[in-house]
This record gives C-alpha cells, sequence and structure tokens, in this order.
C-alpha cells in the first residue's frame, strides 16, 4: 500500500510513520490490513488542510490495484474503461 500526499502538515507525516516507512518525503510504503488502511485513509483526508493525496492499494480487480484521491494533486487519477491511468496537470 501507497500513499502519496503533497501540501500536508508535518505532523500528519510524522503520524503515518508511526505506521510506515517515508522512503521520499509525502510517499509513504507499507503493509497493513485493510481497517487500519481505512482509519488512516480518513484521518489524512480530515487533517490535510488544503492539501492532497492518493491512496494506492491492492484489490482484486484486472489490474491488481485500485487508486482514489483527494484535493488538489499536480497528478489526476482518471478512470479510461475500468483502468486506473494517472493524467499529469500543468
Amino acid at each position: 500500500m501507497v500513499f502519496v500526499l503533497e501540501n500536508v502538515p508535518s505532523s500528519l507525516r510524522g503520524e503515518l510513520s508511526r505506521w510506515m516507512i517515508e522512503p521520499k518525503p509525502g510517499v509513504f510504503v507499507g503493509k497493513l490490513s485493510a481497517l487500519v488502511r481505512e482509519k488512516l485513509w480518513k484521518k489524512i483526508t480530515t487533517l490535510s488542510e488544503t492539501g492532497g493525496g492518493m491512496l494506492i492499494y491492492s484489490n482484486n480487480n484486472e489490474q491488481g490495484y485500485s487508486i482514489v484521491s483527494f484535493g488538489y494533486m499536480r497528478r489526476k487519477v482518471v478512470d479510461m474503461e475500468g483502468l486506473s491511468l494517472v493524467k499529469i496537470l500543468n
């Protein structure tokens, strides 16, 4: 599972580092249960203020993963005939 966060408070990043590793600023990687994933995602969407985020997790679908996002990010997830693709915004 991966969280990609942009323009979020450092306190939120500190909270996430308790559960996951942060190999690059704003990018968190780990293996968590669906329950913990959903609770963390709710916390992220509540505490991010003006930031944005993306969650990528394993799923039993054609691609093998799902992507959800919120807020403003430089990359946007778009659905193309059932496939999740990433569009880079200018």
